[in-house]
């Protein structure tokens, strides 16, 4: 009997892809972490969550890492979520305006809950 691999690729890229960005993004890191999230949003992907989680501080490179993965989501015809449980990471989404173009979720455990509201003020073009 041979194994249909089809489905199973089918269901892997059904599965939200969880991308853990580390306790600071900044100018340092950046670039590794926008690699990490252009790899995880690959054509067929669905879903991907960018988990700050452990992330306390995030600068202008962050953000414009967040926008450009964003782009990628669209051009892909994913969905890209934010967990951001942290008041000062959000904050900067804030102060630059961009809060209202990300769906953004307080937890894992909601950004990963089917159907849950995400903080979203409704999507801006890029």
């Amino acid at each position: 009997m041979e194994l249909d691999t089809r489905d199973d690729t089918a269901a892997r890229l059904a599965a939200p892809a969880i991308v853990t960005l580390p306790a600071e993004v900044d100018l340092g890191n950046a670039g590794e972490a926008g690699a990490r999230l252009r790899a995880a949003l690959r054509p067929g992907a669905a879903v991907v969550i960018a988990d700050l989680s452990a992330t306390t501080f995030a600068d202008s490179s962050a953000v414009r890492v967040l926008l450009t993965a964003l782009g990628a989501a669209d051009a892909t015809a994913a969905e890209l979520r934010l967990v951001i449980p942290a008041p000062a990471v959000l904050r900067i989404l804030q102060v630059l305006g961009f809060d209202g173009m990300f769906r953004i979720y307080p937890s894992l455990d909601a950004a990963l809950a089917p159907g849950l509201f995400a903080q979203q003020q409704g999507r801006r073009p890029l």
